[in-house]
């Protein structure tokens, strides 16, 4: 018997489509007979291979959505037409379920879809507040070295091996999640074998492809390359340009721990590091990134046009931006405050917040970029093979 936890199991059993699926189901079967927008994003070709519309093609297409906005402004049917189409609200409301729905342990996706921007700033103050009791019962929130040692606060091994352990518990947890939505979603489910032998042979150009797609977000210039709409009927780059600077911030700061624990293990090279080192080089370049482009995300999320989306996921979002925000916000901090008796009580900060960002990395929007990543390599793969339809072209 399937275990109740295999998604492919839960769609055999719970068939029907909850109301924000059915709106998904609606106003596709509309665009499908309209195709208006085929060439605006990588959803409505894919949409174009089906008549209709079960559960795992929904959770695909919506988060196959970019939210880019185009289609909204463009659609001769969207509201106060009788027809009501707004793709962009129907997908994003779908898609924060996906996010829940596919969370593992299911509990805590739950949770933090309720209340993002609450459960974000009270973890990371909370981790803070305990590190600085820590320090308080150690021996004080100062440091005289003045040499920017932050193991004389706090000992390596115990920094190493905790947030060791949550990194890897937050990476296992958001594996765990990304690959029940790929089980549910994935071509090869109910193929053929002729079909699974095509999809096998399309599966090394596919991930090449959407990997491009990822690397450059291609589906944010709104199908021309002029971005997306977000206060109005006006396309500007500017959320292409803020995710980019978000994205490889994060990667930059990820690369700098990265080398620094190269440094310690393979050459023997402890911290603190010069100014001039690789490892703060790309710190501090990461973080200025971790500002302006959370920063700049933040305020098109203030400023967006609230038809555009689902305005209940505006919590998650910001509860997202917030943390980013205190993570580097903090770390630049910690970097330029290193050498002063203030350092302590900067580290605690800086590493409450960057706790919090692992701890809801899996249950938050952090989940995003992975569920779209697996939603754009099915859409990579599925293009390459025969479009037994034919209702248009990919």
């Amino acid at each position: 018997m399937p275990s109740p936890t295999d998604p492919i199991a839960e769609a055999a059993a719970a068939p029907f489509l909850t109301a924000s699926e059915s709106e998904v189901a609606r106003v596709l079967q509309i665009c499908n007979a309209c195709r208006y927008c085929e060439g605006y994003c990588a959803v409505f070709p894919a949409m174009t291979r089906h008549l209709a519309f079960d559960k795992a093609e929904i959770h695909h297409l919506a988060n196959l959505c970019h939210n880019c906005g185009a289609c909204l402004h463009a659609c001769q049917y969207a509201p106060p037409h009788d027809f009501g189409v707004n793709v962009p609200r129907a997908m994003a409301e779908v898609r924060v379920a996906t996010y829940r729905d596919y969370a593992w342990p299911p509990a805590f996706g739950r949770l933090y879809a309720r209340a993002g921007l609450t459960v974000a700033l009270a973890l990371a103050g909370g981790l803070a507040l305990f590190l600085l009791l820590v320090l308080a019962i150690g021996g004080g929130f100062t440091h005289e070295g003045g040499d920017g040692n932050f193991y004389a606060v706090f000992p390596h091994d115990f920094l190493a091996s905790f947030f060791g352990v949550v990194f890897l518990a937050a990476v296992f947890a958001l594996a765990m999640g990304v690959g029940r939505f790929w089980r549910r979603v994935s071509p090869s489910v109910g193929a053929e074998a002729d079909d699974r032998s095509a999809i096998a042979r399309a599966r090394g150009p596919a991930v090449v492809e959407a990997v491009t797609d990822v690397a450059t977000l291609r589906h944010l210039g709104g199908g021309h390359g002029e971005g997306c709409n977000e206060e109005d009927d006006r396309f500007t780059p500017a959320r292409r340009y803020f995710h980019h600077l978000t994205a490889y911030g994060f990667l930059l700061c990820l690369a700098s721990t990265s080398v620094a624990t190269l440094y310690h293990y393979l050459l023997g090279l402890e911290a603190p590091y010069a100014w001039t080192s690789l490892p703060v080089i790309l710190g501090t370049l990461g973080g200025i990134g971790l500002v302006i482009g959370p920063a700049g995300l933040l305020w098109l999320n203030l400023r967006r046009d609230p038809a555009q989306g689902d305005p209940a996921q505006r919590p998650m979002d910001r509860g997202f931006i917030a943390l980013l925000l205190a993570v580097s916000l903090t770390g630049l901090a910690l970097l330029v405050l290193r050498e002063t008796r203030a350092m302590p009580v900067w580290l605690a900060l800086h590493l409450g917040a960057v706790t919090a960002l692992f701890l809801t990395m899996p249950y938050g929007k952090f989940a995003h970029g992975f569920f779209r990543a697996a939603a754009l390599l099915k859409h990579t793969i599925e293009k390459r093979l025969p479009n037994r339809l034919d209702l248009g072209g990919d």
